[in-house]
């Protein structure tokens, strides 16, 4: 059994308990080859998952609505070595798949996944609609459809499908995505200004904005996750949707709310099967709460950004319209995946 189909399978069943898989592969260790195959073989089932699952029921020839999940992602990975991989055996992708089926004790399903990975080939299919072709939940592509139209919509769920560039922000040596990188600069930052940067961690814009010169104090709900914030800035362990413990006010403040995370889709693959309408209402309700209590803490002719890797509405304009109530919004910026580089940002310039 190769180490890196091992540790694929694992961190697949950890993702379907409710990991996240970039963070699961961090803490894996192998040798760097066989991490570097584990990781495509997860990201790329949980990127293609939903076209992994429609071929799973065509080689089987019936749907299968009751597979356990261990014998279901030992498929998916099986499909997605056999079509969408180059220079993988194929006797040992279908050897070693139906072998994690009897390690994850469901032999009695090893003849099943045998037998479906055989039949496997790369010949086209005929998918059968729009959402299972481009892989993403049918609701998730209505909703952009709405907003962007659909020729936005589809490229959007096509960039989800491609591995994310490795970028490296110049400023602070630090891997972060271009999207991200670019939230910073509309705070326009001079040396010496206080900022207070909320929701702070891993701490990469924290990161960029020391770099500018600023004094920051740096804000975020779990001392484990302030760990990763440079420890230059002044760290806190607060609750940003709570009253906010500081009597100065701030020259700059940093609001990078948390959220679905649809616009980092092509990162975080798992979301795109994990999130689901009603969990927008609960996103909003905290965005606004935060925002809220950020706004008493910029001085007078300061400048706060709002900022989320979220495309949808309701995070967004929305949260932006019902808080601020009418008062003037200096500017709105909305990068998306397939069309700008990088991640999918919203952010809102309040002066």
């Amino acid at each position: 059994m190769s180490p890196a189909r091992e540790i694929a399978f694992r961190v697949l069943v950890r993702v379907h308990g409710g990991g996240y898989a970039t963070d699961l592969l961090r803490r894996e260790s192998a040798d760097q080859r066989d991490l570097a195959l584990a990781e495509s073989i997860v990201l790329g089932c949980l990127r293609y998952q939903a076209q992994l699952d429609y071929l799973i029921e065509f080689f089987s020839g019936r749907k299968q609505p009751k597979l356990d999940e261990e014998v279901r992602i030992a498929l998916r990975m099986g499909i997605f070595q056999l079509r969408y991989l180059d220079r993988i055996p194929s006797h040992a992708a279908v050897a070693e798949s139906v072998e994690l089926v009897k390690r994850a004790h469901k032999r009695s399903a090893a003849g099943f996944v045998n037998a479906v990975l055989r039949k496997v080939n790369r010949a086209p299919v005929a998918w059968p609609d729009r959402a299972t072709e481009l892989s993403v939940p049918a609701w998730m592509l209505e909703r952009w459809q709405h907003q962007y139209g659909q020729p936005a919509a589809e490229r959007t769920a096509r960039a989800a499908l491609e591995q994310p560039e490795a970028a490296i922000n110049p400023a602070t040596g630090r891997q972060q995505d271009p999207g991200a990188q670019s939230i910073v600069p509309l705070l326009e930052i001079q040396p010496g200004m206080t900022v207070l940067d909320l929701c702070a961690a891993p701490g990469n814009k924290t990161a960029q904005i020391l770099a500018l010169g600023a004094r920051v104090i740096a804000g975020d709900r779990y001392l484990r996750r302030l760990a990763e914030v440079p420890a230059e800035a002044q760290r806190v362990v607060l609750d940003a949707s709570t009253a906010l413990p500081f009597a100065a006010k701030f020259d700059r403040i940093l609001v990078d709310a948390p959220c679905s995370g649809t616009g980092t889709l092509a990162r975080n693959p798992e979301i795109k099967w994990r999130l689901r309408p009603q969990d927008l209402p609960r996103f909003t309700n905290l965005q606004r709460d935060i925002l809220r209590q950020a706004l008493p803490n910029l001085k007078p002719g300061g400048k706060l950004v709002y900022a989320t890797c979220s495309l949808e509405r309701e995070e967004n304009e929305d949260v932006i319209a019902h808080v601020m109530a009418g008062l003037p919004v200096a500017a709105t910026h909305l990068r998306m995946p397939g069309r700008d580089p990088g991640d999918g940002f919203f952010a809102a310039v309040i002066t």
